[in-house]
């Protein structure tokens, strides 16, 4: 989840992005948050898990973190490649086409 807030907190209102970033990066608890915005814990809990829901919706038809994970996933076998003595120009060819794609 820290990984999708990351990539489309952008596109979240600020109370969203704000529940988000408290429940996520700063570890504190529903009614903790509930208390600084004189909700329920209930109402933050629900307002949490209705962004968790955009954010995964947001992935399925953005797929930004699936593409990022992706060309780190590349970059990694090109840099194995051009670490290994074996490796030939031809060998990189195809990775940095993959690449292109993503």
């Amino acid at each position: 989840m820290n990984f999708l807030f990351d990539f489309y907190q952008a596109l979240l209102t600020d109370k969203q992005r704000s529940y988000m970033q408290l429940y996520y990066l700063d570890d504190l608890s529903l009614g903790e948050i509930g208390e600084s915005y004189e909700v329920s814990r209930q109402a933050v809990y629900d307002n949490i898990r209705r962004t968790e829901a955009m954010l995964e919706e947001y992935e399925d038809k953005l797929q930004l973190f699936q593409k990022f994970k992706n060309r780190q996933e590349i970059t990694n076998k090109l840099l194995s490649c051009l670490n290994d003595e074996q490796s030939s120009k031809e060998d990189l060819i195809p990775l940095i086409e993959l690449l292109k794609q993503e």
